[in-house]
């Protein structure tokens, strides 16, 4: 049996997409890049898939999975960041079907990245709780045990000091106040330590874009669960939803 996929990452303002080894977890074809279609509908974002799906080489056929930046329960979109209110309460995986023309499967932003770095990246091997966190615009975050998915944790929106955290510790905080990456690192110090406080994980792994700067900052952190950089940046949501996809196909 092929494992190969379609990997489709969906932000507020880029969809990526490309041909997935689901197997080794690499890409088999250029990673692609369209523009998010303006308001971010449903109608229109399909019809983008499709353009996109149609550059893809090999892909006749091939499930598709799509990661996405909302709670998703069962195919079902239950929430909408930086697109259409349109998706609140959308069945995702259908309407996509029908448009596509070919079996998908939606999953959480989040989650996407958790999934690549547990089957290809940093946490491969890894046994008991990861917690993969994604810094950047907000605070997205995974939780993985012995290897599987607990989907939709949204501890990005921990409440600490009476705010919702993400806006003090994501990456767009530092960017947005001009904090030095010693000041970042004290808020970075009390989300990571409430985690600890709350869940005692085995290993917390820190994605997105400033992952690859992992070293002016990780190393101040003081916490008693290991912390270490995703390994998988610009292409985890691709790897981890094509994974996703081709795993609901077998099942």
């Amino acid at each position: 049996m092929s494992k190969r996929a379609i990997g489709i990452d969906i932000g507020g303002t880029g969809i990526k997409g490309a041909l997935v080894d689901t197997k080794h977890g690499v890409l088999l074809s250029e990673r692609l890049r369209y523009e998010t279609p303006d308001g971010g509908t449903p109608k229109a974002i399909a019809k983008t898939l499709k353009d996109l799906i149609s550059q893809l080489p090999g892909s006749s056929g091939l499930p598709v999975g799509i990661c996405f930046p909302a709670v998703v329960q069962h195919g079902v979109t239950l929430s909408a960041a930086n697109v259409s209110k349109e998706w609140i309460g959308l069945d995702a995986d259908s309407m996509f079907e029908k448009e596509l023309g070919r079996e998908v499967h939606v999953l959480n932003d989040a989650d996407a990245a958790g999934i690549a770095e547990v089957k290809f990246g940093a946490a491969r091997g890894h046994k008991g709780l990861v917690i993969v966190t994604t810094l950047g615009t907000g605070i997205g975050t995974a939780l993985m045990f012995d290897g599987k998915l607990v989907p939709n944790a949204e501890l990005g929106h921990l409440q600490i000091d009476g705010v919702d955290y993400e806006s003090k510790a994501a990456f767009s905080a530092k960017e947005r106040e001009n904090l030095s990456w010693a000041e970042w690192a004290k808020r970075l110090q009390k989300y990571f330590s409430h985690l600890e406080a709350l869940l005692t994980p085995d290993l917390f792994i820190v994605g997105g874009g400033v992952s690859k700067e992992h070293e002016s900052y990780l190393p101040l952190l003081k916490l008693k669960t290991p912390i270490i950089p995703a390994e998988n940046r610009n292409s985890a949501g691709i790897l981890g939803a094509a994974h996703w996809a081709k795993k609901r196909e077998t099942d």
